[in-house]
């Protein structure tokens, strides 16, 4: 197969493995994978099935799994091999490490460490989604996996009502529907979204429509496989300067400065600093 054997330096490799083709990693991905005297893993099982595939050899290495539930006990054995001078590669089950899957803990370590950390990279679902979903990719917002709770999930979501820029989403198959429900109603069930599943596999697709339409679609039945949801962003309502004046000049007739300031930025979503220009300039009118 297209890998070579590498010397690498002592040190910490995230591995960045395919969301679905298995095709889908890069050479040098399989050139880490193939020379790294210790292998690490979320699943070791998919970790070993893929280097099955691509033809590259456990040559009598084991795969340590590292994941959630492993304890403190995992990563200082992987400290301890990097200190030993020893290179250790980790890939979650799938995609980047980190991103929604195990490694900031292990990443933080090393880094605290000052050891070597390093990353070969590879596919990932958020990218690969924003490609697809027909939504704006100038400015994004990754939010992971939303709480299971409605209620926690809708204050969730109200959070993120005015980021500028798309909300993008792991979700699970049996959640969505709900998931959407609360969308809905949160941000607005005209606001543009993207259903993505099963990102590069045989199954792939990719449904669009407001979130109201895709809530009607996922409703009473979830789709299988793997899931990202992409929401655009909130359109902020343009203010005009003559509204901003106008409402400035009828708070500062019942209040101070400061409590006008702070009442006309807060109801039209404006920087505070900017309404207090306004309102000396209004004041320095009415002077003279």
């Amino acid at each position: 197969m297209n890998y070579q054997k590498i010397p690498l330096q002592a040190g910490l490799y995230f591995v960045g493995v395919p969301i679905g083709t298995a095709r889908d990693i890069t050479l040098r991905a399989l050139d880490v994978l193939a020379s790294a005297d210790v292998l690490a893993a979320e699943d070791t099982r998919s970790l070993r099935r893929l280097m099955e595939i691509h033809g590259v050899p456990l040559e009598g290495r084991h795969i340590v799994a590292l994941h959630d539930h492993s304890g403190n006990a995992v990563q200082d054995k992987l400290l301890a091999a990097i200190r030993e001078g020893k290179s250790v590669a980790y890939a979650s089950e799938a995609g980047m490490p980190l991103i929604a899957d195990p490694g900031f803990e292990l990443s933080r370590a090393v880094g605290e460490a000052g050891l070597m950390l390093t990353c070969a990279p590879g596919p990932s679902a958020v990218l690969t989604a924003l490609a697809l979903g027909g939504l704006p990719t100038d400015a994004f917002f990754f939010a992971g996996f939303l709480p299971n709770a409605t209620s926690a999930r809708q204050t969730a979501l109200q959070k993120l009502k005015d980021v500028q820029g798309t909300l993008v989403f792991y979700e699970s198959p049996k959640r969505l529907g709900a998931m959407l429900k609360d969308a809905a109603s949160a941000l607005g069930p005209e606001r543009a979204g993207a259903v993505c599943r099963e990102l590069t596999k045989k199954f792939e697709e990719v449904k669009r429509g407001t979130l109201q339409e895709l809530c009607d679609i996922y409703a009473d039945k979830g789709p299988k496989g793997e899931i990202v949801v992409l929401i655009d962003r909130g359109r902020l309502q343009s203010v005009s300067e003559t509204d901003v004046t106008s409402d400035l000049s009828a708070a500062l007739l019942t209040h101070s400065m400061r409590d006008a300031v702070d009442m006309v930025a807060q109801a039209h979503n404006l920087p505070r600093r900017k309404v207090y220009q306004a309102a000396l300039e209004l004041g320095k009118g009415n002077a003279s």
